[in-house]
């Protein structure tokens, strides 16, 4: 295999495709290069919400960022839509608003405080975010019932959720409806200049040579960033999450920690573990996730569990994300695919084709961290 194109898009998850996505809708050709199948992926292990509340605590640019992003997101649902043989909503995209949990007065006093901070922070009038009471809780939510300790919640009318397989499977699709050429298994040993082409990239899969790198393989970005004189320090996170068998929809709402999709299964997550690259699930996650359930809701008490996962996020030192950009190469790692998905595809793509392009994301360069 030879393949040659104007871009060469390092990683074909959520982030590697939004953005190759957004390339071709510009008209440039695209060649997509996905890893090993036993890579870590994010995109078939992650939450599936559209989130706005609780992040970028010392980091306002990211507070907007998300903003931004979930404004844009209704808008990015129907375009992408446009490509899915499956016109009734393929993506079971929601904004409805999504929730945050405390326990006791402590906790809702505790959670009062945080959002005064970033909203301090982020230094703008107005707010998209609420603290409400048990009975406001009840009121969004009449048939689910809350336990003991629930104090109340923080909601923020900006939130809501997504079927990330489905996003994804859709964005691939339209990579290929748009003339875009995805390689799998095609992990990238060697990238290196190229006087007549830009970059010639060695793979598994052969040769590709391109005009333009860009390096979006999360866990894997770090290595190769280097060689192409980019800068993406990221570590891997563990979360672990419980799947339910379908049940009878009660939540209407998103909350951080426990969601019901579409199709009625609960999603219980999601543990922060530093354990290196170990994707193996435990029963010590399993306890703490069906315990942190319980607090919210007794009705999950006899829930059958017939999905038990772990993933692998994509962290860099502050939460928030990286964007690096050179001449012809840049890179993007966050461990907020599926949130930020519709700046990557214009405000990342803008930056990419017009370096004089004064885009918020040069906040988010990895000089910070010097």
């Amino acid at each position: 295999m030879a393949l040659k194109a104007d871009f060469a898009v390092v990683g074909a998850g959520v982030v590697g495709a939004t953005i190759a996505f957004g390339l071709l809708k510009r008209g440039h050709s695209v060649v997509v290069l996905d890893g090993a199948q036993t890579d870590p992926r994010a995109s078939g292990a992650n939450f599936g919400i559209v989130w706005v509340q609780g992040k970028g605590p010392g980091v306002p640019d990211y507070q907007i960022l998300t903003r931004t992003a979930s404004d844009a997101w209704p808008e990015f649902a129907r375009e992408l839509s446009e490509f899915s043989d499956d016109k009734s909503g393929s993506l079971a995209y929601e904004r409805n608003g999504g929730l945050t949990f405390t326990f006791g007065e402590d906790g809702f006093q505790e959670r009062r405080n945080l959002l005064a901070r970033l909203h301090n922070e982020r230094g703008r009038d107005g707010d998209d975010i609420e603290m409400i009471d048990r009975e406001e809780i009840r009121k969004l939510m009449p048939e689910f019932e809350l336990g003991d300790e629930v104090s109340g919640a923080s909601f923020c009318w900006r939130d809501g959720c997504v079927n990330p397989l489905r996003l994804h499977a859709l964005l691939l699709q339209a990579i290929e409806r748009l003339g875009g050429q995805i390689v799998w298994n095609a992990t990238v040993q060697s990238a290196r200049k190229d006087k007549s082409t830009g970059w010639m990239l060695t793979t598994d899969a052969g040769d590709v040579s391109s005009g333009h790198i860009v390096v979006a393989c999360g866990l894997g970005a770090k290595e190769l960033a280097s060689q192409v004189g980019l800068e993406v320090p990221v570590r891997p996170q563990r979360g672990q999450v419980l799947v339910s068998q379908r049940m009878p929809k009660v939540m209407g709402l998103p909350a951080s920690t426990l969601r019901q999709t579409a199709d009625g299964t609960f999603l219980v997550g999601a543990t922060k573990e530093e354990v290196e690259f170990d994707e193996g699930t435990s029963l010590a996650g399993a306890k703490q996730l069906s315990k942190n359930a319980l607090r919210i809701t007794p009705m999950l008490k006899h829930m059958n569990v017939v999905r038990h996962w772990a993933g692998l996020r994509v962290m860099t030192p502050d939460g928030a994300p990286i964007y690096d950009f050179g001449p012809t190469s840049s890179a993007a790692a966050c461990h907020s695919g599926i949130t930020l998905a519709p700046a990557h595809a214009e405000m990342f793509v803008d930056r990419v084709l017009d370096p004089s392009d004064t885009s918020p994301l040069h906040a988010f360069d990895p000089s910070r961290f010097k």
